[in-house]
């Protein structure tokens, strides 16, 4: 379940599923701040290894979340966390606006992405993520979904290539801006469920206790190497493992 704070705008649909990133149009911006036009160019990476020498297909990473100091280190903005710890580690200056969205672009190894972190609050998330994949035109299995899963015990991660939205309002509103695709892969953070009867929108906006915040700070390092291992290497073996670690890391022998 996620919060209802802005109100909803006109939403985009998700258009042709491919082939090059290339710098944005010109949008209106604070004059505080002039943004330059990020100079990036990718095709369709080649499906057999046979065929010739891979080049790379972008990829749009975005975390879930709302705006603003008021929910910064809440377990509703864990989508936002790992973005920020993407950018930090890969050296990616987060500084462009478009969308609805706070945007980096940059690269893992030789591969293009663009880090998202839509501004336009969680029940909405969609009205910026899906315009954004159309003007990119990033194919479906290329958007990274990132954000909080109340069914995983706090700091455990689980990779997967598609899936529902299990009643995430944001993950939801995602869908449908996408035209009801589903075949995008998620990269769910658990912070548990609300303990007893506790309201889950005073739980969501909650912050970590200081045990529960070393785990996710734990998680979030495993994060980066997870989504890193996923850009470079696709849904391999490395996947599947790190997702069984994750399943049992809290467990005890």
């Amino acid at each position: 379940m996620s919060l209802a704070i802005a109100a909803p705008t006109a939403s985009s649909h998700f258009s042709s599923p491919l082939l090059t990133l290339a710098a944005p149009r010109r949008t209106p911006v604070s004059p505080l701040r002039r943004i330059g036009r990020p100079r990036m160019v990718a095709v369709a990476s080649v499906p057999d290894p046979a065929a010739g020498p891979a080049e790379h297909t972008p990829w749009l990473i975005a975390g879930l979340g709302n705006p603003g100091g008021k929910y910064r280190g809440t377990r509703h903005n864990v989508g936002f966390e790992m973005v920020d710890r993407i950018a930090l580690d890969e050296g990616i200056t987060m500084n462009t606006i478009q969308s609805k969205s706070l945007l980096g672009v940059g690269s893992i190894g030789e591969v293009p992405v663009l880090l998202v972190k839509p501004q336009s609050y969680m029940n909405y998330s969609g009205e910026a993520i899906g315009p954004l994949a159309a003007y990119y035109q990033v194919p479906l299995r290329h958007i990274l979904l990132i954000y909080d899963e109340m069914s995983l015990p706090n700091g455990v991660l689980r990779l997967q290539r598609k899936g529902g939205h299990g009643r995430h309002n944001g993950l939801q509103n995602v869908i449908e801006n996408l035209d009801g695709c589903r075949e995008f892969p998620r990269l769910s953070i658990g912070i548990g469920s609300p303990p007893g009867k506790m309201d889950t929108r005073a739980f969501l906006l909650q912050k970590f206790s200081s045990e529960e915040r070393v785990q996710i700070d734990t998680a979030l390092e495993q994060g980066v190497d997870a989504v890193r291992t996923l850009v470079l290497k696709g849904f391999s073996g490395s996947i599947e493992r790190f997702n069984l670690m994750q399943k049992y890391k809290f467990h005890r022998v």
